[in-house]
């Protein structure tokens, strides 16, 4: 085994859970944001999930119970592609819909888009990197014991086949996970933002915007996992982590540029005669008297 691969694999599940986090710091402190945003846009993923995973399980269910019809020959996996990544759309950018008009209902700047999105992505950066952790812990405890006095003889052999797969896998491979959270992460980001239009520009098309990208990029994704290989995968998740930085972009609104003449400098004013403001008392003479007699 190459030791190298502690490392590597330790580096995956770090920079999984504490990208979400720095991101999280970085808003914060670049447009003087709370976190209450962060953790709002945590929960409405959460929350999201709750509804989620049992339609899909509901649904899986249906299909295998012949209730719903089965698609044709050759067209399985670009139909479960499909609903898995609708799915998905429909049931997140909804949910971001829900809490910006019921929950965050003053959020409506660029950057508490950004810290909603970073709280939304971010906490399924934060699980799943958790979720790496512990197989990661696992796989080492794996090494130092014998499994054959705690696995089943039947489940024996494959569980030392796949223990013998993750500890020879390329260095390279260990960190894709870290990849795809980055990439994920700025979709996050960008799917905020879109959702945020419906309530700046009063139209709910930006929503359904919202849930045919997410729609397609996780379809793309599925798809691409089991036909292209897991390179192309990442590299397409690269191409369109790109498109959605331009998104982010091209939503920020436009600031006034700063004029960059200076103003020119002012007269000084002068300051008023003391004499003109307070005049000297004047003796009273009969010279004087003559002179004021008609003032």
């Amino acid at each position: 085994m190459n030791p190298i691969l502690y490392v590597t694999h330790t580096i995956n599940w770090l920079l999984m859970i504490l990208m979400p986090i720095l991101l999280g710091i970085y808003l914060k402190r670049k447009f003087n944001l709370g976190w209450r945003l962060w953790w709002i846009g945590a929960a409405t993923f959460v929350l999201s999930q709750v509804g989620h995973i049992p339609f899909n399980i509901a649904v899986g269910f249906l299909f295998e119970t012949g209730v719903l019809p089965s698609p044709p020959a050759g067209w399985e996996l670009p139909v479960q592609a499909l609903f898995l990544g609708l799915s998905a759309g429909l049931w997140e950018e909804w949910a971001r819909y829900a809490t910006y008009r019921w929950w965050a209902k003053t959020a409506r700047s660029w950057s508490e888009g950004l810290m909603l999105g970073a709280g939304h992505g971010g906490i399924e950066a934060i699980i799943l990197g958790v979720l790496v952790l512990a197989t990661f812990v696992g796989m080492v405890v794996a090494r130092s014991i014998d499994l054959s006095q705690l696995v089943p003889p039947e489940q024996l052999l494959m569980i030392q086949q796949g223990i013998q797969t993750y500890w020879s896998s390329p260095w390279y491979d260990t960190l894709l996970g870290a990849l795809e959270r980055a990439t994920t992460l700025i979709f996050h980001l960008a799917a905020s933002l879109l959702v945020l239009q419906a309530f700046v520009r009063r139209r709910i098309f930006w929503v359904w915007l919202a849930v045919g990208w997410h729609a397609l990029l996780d379809a793309s994704a599925v798809y691409a996992a089991q036909t292209w290989g897991i390179y192309a995968t990442e590299a397409m998740l690269v191409a369109f982590a790109l498109v959605n930085l331009g998104i982010i972009i091209l939503l920020r609104p436009q600031e006034p540029e700063a004029s960059l003449t200076p103003p020119a400098p002012q007269e000084p004013v002068p300051a008023p005669d003391a004499e003109a403001i307070n005049p000297p008392d004047l003796e009273a003479t009969p010279e004087n008297l003559d002179e004021t007699r008609y003032n």
